[in-house]
């Protein structure tokens, strides 16, 4: 069985560097947004794998346009 790390929400503001607070994990949880989590009684708990293909998915890639000097970001 792998070992399934968890972060509490605390954590997860850490991980982000402050950028995403416990606050914003909160609202985002109440509009079902945001990355997964699991809800153990009363504690919020995220999975590592799960944070790690949220980050995936909200990746932009930049680029140098060909046509002028400007850089070009994509949503991955």
């Amino acid at each position: 069985m792998p070992d399934n790390k968890f972060l509490t929400a605390q954590e997860v503001s850490e991980r982000y560097r402050g950028e995403i607070t416990v606050g914003t994990l909160r609202n985002w949880r109440a509009m079902r947004i945001g990355p997964a989590f699991v809800k153990v009684g009363k504690a919020v708990l995220y999975p590592v794998d799960e944070l790690d293909a949220w980050d995936q998915k909200n990746k932009i890639i930049c680029r140098a346009s060909r046509s002028s000097h400007v850089n070009v970001c994509e949503q991955m």
